[in-house]
């Protein structure tokens, strides 16, 4: 049974609340810890892979756990997700993610409202978003395919490693790129970078799913 719109936005909401939350949060902590700046990201790193696992096992049989306006710009392009839809989708995921910084603002004691100084620009930057977010939606779509139970963890891992092997650390998330333009936090972008990021996704989440769509096709499609 699936559940209604507005639960699936709630959601929506709720869970990229967590991811954007558990992002900022830990990048403050992190700087808050150390002046390592390796040992710091890779304090980012573990708790965004480990929030992935959880919010996407729990909200997966309410909304579909996508979390991510590229993923639902996939899901809606295969016709997963009703046209009409996929814009709630995306608006209750920004929104979810601008609470989610705010909130982390809030329990580290910091002004509310901020804009990002961390200049992230240029074109090994988009061009690691491209990769990152094919990479990202390649694990979803596949892992649909292959292995459903297994999502979860293979988002959670996927991100943990793409934050190395990326030149960006793997934003791979329009809403949590927008959300991070408003934190001025170890994982902060600037504003005016944050369209530059929003694009690279987009392109990479539809080249993902055409790259998907090509591989699987010889395979019998998933029961159930």
């Amino acid at each position: 049974m699936v559940a209604d719109l507005p639960r699936r936005l709630a959601a929506e909401a709720l869970g990229t609340a967590f991811l954007v939350c558990t992002v900022v949060g830990s990048g403050i902590m992190a700087e808050t810890l150390t002046a390592d700046t390796a040992l710091a990201l890779l304090a980012n790193t573990i708790p965004t892979g480990a929030i992935l696992v959880v919010i996407i096992t729990v909200f997966g049989p309410i909304s579909g756990a996508h979390f991510n306006p590229a993923v639902s710009l996939a899901f809606a392009l295969r016709g997963d997700l009703a046209a009409g839809e996929a814009p709630a989708y995306m608006a209750a995921q920004i929104a979810g993610g601008l609470f989610g910084a705010l909130l982390a603002h809030a329990m580290f004691e910091l002004p509310l409202l901020q804009a990002s100084q961390t200049a992230r620009t240029g074109i090994s930057q988009w061009l690691a978003e491209v990769v990152a977010t094919f990479g990202l939606v390649a694990v979803i779509l596949g892992g649909l395919r292959a292995q459903r139970a297994a999502v979860p963890w293979l988002v959670g891992l996927y991100i943990t490693a793409a934050y190395w092997f990326t030149a960006s650390t793997s934003f791979a998330n329009p809403a949590v790129a927008v959300a991070r333009g408003f934190t001025d936090t170890f994982s902060g972008i600037r504003p005016m970078d944050v369209p530059g990021f929003v694009l690279a996704q987009c392109v990479g989440a539809v080249l993902a799913l055409a790259a998907i769509r090509w591989l699987f096709a010889a395979l019998p499609a998933p029961r159930g």
